[in-house]
């Protein structure tokens, strides 16, 4: 909308788009999906290598733990402020920015340095990708209506995932034929690869914030173009999104950091088996992403509200997600607590997706930027504090220390599912923020 009252729905925004335009929106949703892939690539490298990285620097635990800490000191800052710019500066050149100064702040722990030049480099680090994901899913949904936003927007979550299952056996690889420096030496050129060809082909969609096309009203998104995001984060839906999703994110910052030396220090398992059953865990988790787009949008064609078809499917599968991590939290080792593993861990990245259309069909597109950083601020607290915790818990309690770990992961999750079945319904509040 734009800052009137009243707009009438433009004819231009239902009518199908031109087949140059639906091939321009899926060559910029799959470098949407690489930018997340590097993004996630770019996560995984401290936890791949963190036998080596401990080894070499002499770290314990706990200094470990907070040396991955510090990658989310800026992190909720940066992506709840570039969120908001989201809504004024073009979402293309935002992306352009964040992908070079990923590389830059990589380089210097490829070429040697200690711990203070680790913890420097992750801080800058965190604070370029802390608005990644939100600056890419507003950049993905620009091109697309409401009604055709699930699998888009879950593509860009499952670029998540396809980094991590890329990276566990490829960076695994370097790590151990040439050392952990050269894994963030190839990432890093990685991402100046992709920020060259997303300068040339990188385009901002029709239904992005201020764009002509955007300036009517939306299915699913009636509210006023200038509600002030203090009533959008009032609503139900943002806090129950906000609230699952923060309990998603907490297992994904253990899952990155903590999970691989889980697997071999707690379950038994040898560095290749764990580097295979880490990627096996992100695979689950892209397909999982994948089948609730699928089911989701399925279940919207057939007029079930997003209510049921988003909010419930996420929320139930983020409570039985709770209940196979309290399991695995009693066990020691075994093929269960693998299996338990494997899906109380690989299922609630499906929550990210779920939560971040939630918000997308609740609020205007001129707020879409802003309401998905705010979440995303709020939710990456999460990376703050659970490396940390898992790593006081290891140097005090040993093996046990990471079987505690999990049961607070469980009891997050339960928390999270309950929230996200009880609060999110975005048609709902829709309605109140159009009134």
């Amino acid at each position: 909308m734009n800052d009137n009252d009243v707009v009438p729905v433009r004819t231009a925004d239902l009518s199908p788009p031109a087949p140059d335009s639906r091939r321009r929106a899926w060559i910029v949703t799959g470098l949407l999906v690489v930018f997340m892939m590097v993004n996630f690539a770019d996560k995984s490298v401290m936890g791949l290598a963190a036998d080596s990285i401990r080894r070499d620097l002499d770290l314990s635990a706990t200094s470990f733990g907070l040396a991955n800490s510090a990658f989310f000191l800026l992190f909720s800052v940066c992506g709840a402020a570039v969120g908001l710019l989201a809504d004024r500066v073009r979402p293309r050149w935002l992306l352009l920015g964040m992908a070079v100064l990923w590389s830059i702040a990589q380089t210097p722990m490829a070429l040697g340095g200690g711990l203070a030049m680790l913890v420097g480099s992750r801080i800058v680090l965190g604070a370029a990708e802390g608005p990644a994901f939100p600056v890419a899913q507003h950049s993905a949904l620009s091109w697309f209506p409401d009604r055709k936003r699930n699998l888009p927007g879950s593509l860009i979550t499952l670029g998540t995932t396809l980094g991590v299952v890329v990276a566990a056996p490829g960076l695994t690889w370097v790590i151990h034929h040439h050392g952990w420096r050269s894994a963030f030496g190839v990432v890093a050129a990685v991402g100046v690869l992709w920020a060259v060809v997303w300068a040339i082909l990188g385009r901002d969609g029709s239904h992005a914030a201020g764009t002509p096309a955007n300036t009517g009203t939306e299915a699913g998104a009636p509210s006023p173009a200038d509600t002030p995001y203090l009533r959008i984060l009032r609503t139900g839906s943002w806090v129950g999104s906000t609230v699952a999703f923060f309990s998603a994110y907490w297992l994904t910052a253990l899952a990155l950091v903590w999970v691989p030396s889980y697997l071999r220090d707690g379950l038994g398992c040898s560095d290749t088996a764990a580097a295979n059953l880490v990627a096996a865990l992100w695979a689950v988790n892209g397909v999982a992403m994948l089948g609730q787009a699928g089911l989701t949008g399925w279940l919207l064609r057939r007029g079930v509200s997003s209510r049921w078809a988003r909010a419930r499917v996420g929320g139930i599968t983020l409570i039985a997600c709770a209940l196979c991590c309290l399991g695995l939290s009693q066990l020691a080792g075994g093929a269960l607590a693998v299996v338990l593993l494997i899906v109380g861990f690989g299922l609630p990245g499906l929550m990210v997706s779920v939560a971040v259309t939630s918000v997308a069909e609740l609020v205007p597109g001129r707020r879409r930027g802003g309401a998905l950083g705010l979440m995303t601020a709020v939710v990456t607290t999460a990376g703050l504090v659970a490396p940390a915790l898992t790593g006081y818990l290891v140097d005090t309690q040993g093996t046990a220390g990471y079987r505690h770990a999990v049961l607070v992961v469980g009891a997050l999750l339960l928390i999270g599912g309950t929230a996200a079945v009880t609060l999110i319904d975005p048609a709902r509040d829709a309605r109140r923020l159009a009134a």
